[in-house]
């Protein structure tokens, strides 16, 4: 497997190895052994599997401490513009954020650690994201970023107006939002 730091170095790329013939391939998403030894040492409580139209922005939500939640994703069909933004007080990339492409084609996985804000925006006709959460949905604690926050100014490869659910379009800017330690 091949790991590329972003500009962000807590969050990776992951490239896994992918074995193809004519029948077709096979890859490994996750093996604690592998993931542990590039810095992603965690116990994963829950797996998600979502499908969204072309259009579709989902973000930037996170979860305060002390249920934060990392999350290792990857889409399995279609293709989105994934985003992390550090929301770590006290962080030198506080407020900066990276984003990548993740595809069905290019089978990358995407490591975003605790204490980031995550958002994604689906680029083909349809896309199904699967993503695997080092804490439980807690959502008392869940929170939402604005995708458009002008403080943050994402440069989503938006194609018109995004559909956003309400929760989303009602999200805070940066400056207005709740961060714990």
């Amino acid at each position: 497997m091949k790991v590329t730091a972003t500009a962000i170095p807590d969050v990776l790329l992951i490239e896994p190895d992918v074995f193809g013939d004519e029948r077709g391939f096979f890859m490994e998403t996750w093996q604690r052994k592998k993931f542990a030894e590039i810095g992603i040492d965690y116990d994963f409580v829950q797996d998600n599997h979502s499908r969204s139209i072309k259009g579709t922005l989902r973000g930037l939500h996170y979860q305060l401490p002390p249920r934060a939640q990392g999350k290792l994703v990857r889409v399995t069909v279609g293709e989105v513009y994934d985003v992390a933004v550090d929301i770590r007080p006290g962080s030198p990339t506080f407020g900066r954020w990276v984003g990548v492409y993740l595809s069905a084609e290019n089978r990358h996985l995407f490591w975003i650690p605790p204490g980031f804000a995550h958002g994604f925006y689906v680029t083909s006709e349809v896309a199904e994201f699967q993503y695997k959460c080092t804490d439980y949905y807690a959502p008392e604690l869940e929170r939402c970023i604005r995708w458009d926050d002008p403080q943050l100014s994402v440069a989503w490869p938006l194609e018109g107006s995004p559909l956003v659910s309400v929760k989303d379009g009602q999200g805070l800017r940066l400056d207005q939002v709740e961060f714990r330690e």
